[in-house]
């Protein structure tokens, strides 16, 4: 297993793939939505991705688009708060 990324790399990969998707972390966190534990396990999640790079690289691509890529190892978690968000609107 090779090591896992930096934290405050992937702490804003994951804000940006957040951004992008047009999901709101930080409100989801501070509305009880996201568990101080389930953000972790996000940042977690995504330290342990391969991919990275290219997480970077599509980020720079993508600014808002409905869901994360396939690649996206907290592709579901994003679609899941996203999907409350909007139910909360």
């Amino acid at each position: 297993m090779p090591p896992l990324g930096k934290i405050m790399t992937h702490l804003r990969l994951v804000l940006g793939m957040g951004r992008a998707t047009g999901t709101d972390i930080v409100a989801a966190h501070e509305e009880g939505r996201l568990s101080q534990e389930d953000w972790a396990g996000m940042v977690q999640t995504c330290r342990a991705c391969e991919d990275a790079g290219g997480c970077r690289a599509w980020l720079d691509q993508n600014e808002s688009v409905e869901d994360a890529p396939k690649s996206c190892a907290n592709r579901a978690r994003l679609a899941a708060l996203r999907r409350k968000q909007k139910e909360d609107e």
